[in-house]
């Protein structure tokens, strides 16, 4: 097999999205559309990948150099068509001979299955599909043995060609020596004067060079110019991925009502309840239980764990084999052991709860002073009463208890009571004088 690399066309202005975010920098199922692309490429084993981006998105360029390096950044100023997009990632790939696929960057659920058959094929191959609606789309007009002899705009096709149900994608695969110079014979002979990469499949064949085509699924290339295009991506993204899980064992007696992050982990045997969302990087064991109107981000839920309903899990998030985290309880960046229940009503923020520990509602992890977070430990077995304040750091230690209402600002011991409550005082009769001399003062005794 050739060697493969990619150029990701992401220089546009993304005007229709009407958005600060550049369109590119959108999300579906949690992941930018670039990343998608990325992910994409490389899955399909392009070992160099380089973007072509605008200057008008420097937080684009930013994402690049990031996740790639500065060296995959290619940069077209100004814009002036596909085929000078493609031609400004030349430099960036001097000394590459494989074949170079060129993708878009606003096709959020382009894959890897996807682009396989582009290469292969030949000097070019050209990535069709067929449309429900064809009115919009150049058509791929080929010959009786299917090769490509041309991509004729919608505006100029003749009504024999409007009949042809095959569309150009918008991407193709290339050996970089050809592709580049083709693109670089390209001229801007029409109504805008820029370069459209559709015109190296007439240069490939006056070159005697056949230009085959590929197939790919009208969802695949699908693109997300503007919010609403966004919208049905991500629609279709949590459709297929909620069958993917459903597949595998896992239990949603409402999947339509559960949304997916593009890292969500779930087993088989798992459950899901209506109205749950999974943020980026959470991983939910076999025989965990999420139950409704849940909220799980970068936490971990182990077997035989019950969340919910009405819980938030966040960030850091360990939550133990049989462990219950109940409702209105948020929990940070806290180990939770196997067994411990905090049934509501709780924050625990920074720290761990030992295995049977018990956490009454009203509980907070006092984690922050304004400055800095620091941990609250509590023991294996330990009660910790309702309406607890934790002042951290602070620990509670196995088998200890603290009292309702109590803020324990320094460590409990072993198998002790924290308490802080003053002693309380009754003072007798003191209600009904209060009240008589509150009718009394408003005419009412």
């Amino acid at each position: 097999m050739s060697k493969r690399a990619a150029v990701i066309m992401a220089a546009g202005q993304g005007t229709r999205m009407k958005s600060p975010l550049p369109k590119v920098l959108h999300r579906v199922g949690g992941r930018t559309m670039l990343d998608r692309a990325i992910d994409a490429a490389q899955g399909a084993g392009c070992e160099r990948v380089v973007v072509v981006c605008g200057t008008h998105s420097p937080s684009v360029i930013e994402h690049v150099k990031a996740r790639l390096g500065e060296a995959a950044v290619a940069i077209q100023d100004p814009p002036m068509g596909t085929a000078h997009a493609v031609l400004c990632a030349r430099e960036a790939l001097a000394g590459f001979e494989g074949e170079v696929l060129v993708t878009n960057a606003d096709c959020p659920l382009l894959t890897a299955a996807d682009l396989e058959p582009l290469f292969g094929k030949g000097e070019l191959t050209m990535l069709a599909f067929e449309p429900t609606d064809a009115a919009l789309y150049g058509r791929m007009i080929q010959d009786a043995d299917g090769r490509l002899l041309r991509i004729v705009e919608a505006r100029d096709a003749s009504p024999d060609e409007l009949a042809v149900g095959v569309c150009y994608s918008g991407m193709l695969v290339g050996r970089a020596g050809p592709l580049f110079d083709w693109l670089a014979r390209v001229d801007n002979n029409n109504v805008k004067s820029e370069y459209y990469i559709t015109s190296i499949v007439g240069l490939a064949n006056a070159d005697g060079v056949p230009v085959a085509v590929a197939l790919a699924s009208e969802t695949a290339v699908m693109g997300a110019d503007d919010q609403a295009g966004v919208a049905r991506a991500e629609a279709l993204w949590q459709q297929s991925r909620r069958a993917e899980l459903l597949a595998q064992g896992v239990s949603m007696v409402a999947p339509e009502t559960v949304w997916l992050s593009f890292d969500t982990q779930i087993a088989g045997g798992a459950v899901i309840e209506p109205n749950v969302v999974f943020g980026s990087n959470a991983v939910i064991e076999s025989g965990a239980v999420i139950r409704a109107f849940s909220h799980v981000e970068g936490a971990v839920v182990r077997a035989g764990a019950i969340v919910g309903p009405y819980a938030r899990l966040r960030p850091g998030a360990d939550i133990g084999e049989g462990a219950h985290i109940g409702n209105f309880v948020e929990v940070k960046k806290v180990k939770v052991g196997p067994g411990a229940k905090a049934n509501h009503l709780a924050y625990l923020g920074d720290g761990t709860v030992g295995a049977k520990a018990n956490i009454g509602a009203g509980t907070i992890f006092c984690n922050y002073d304004g400055f800095d977070k620091f941990d609250t430990h509590v023991g294996e077995g330990a009660f910790v009463g309702s309406n607890s304040s934790l002042v951290a750091p602070v620990s509670v230690g196995k088998g200890a208890m603290t009292g309702s209402g109590s803020v324990i600002t320094r460590d409990v011991p072993d198998d002790a009571l924290g308490l802080t409550r003053p002693e309380q005082v009754n003072k007798e009769n003191w209600s009904a004088r209060f009240r008589a001399a509150k009718l009394k003062a408003k005419g009412k005794s």
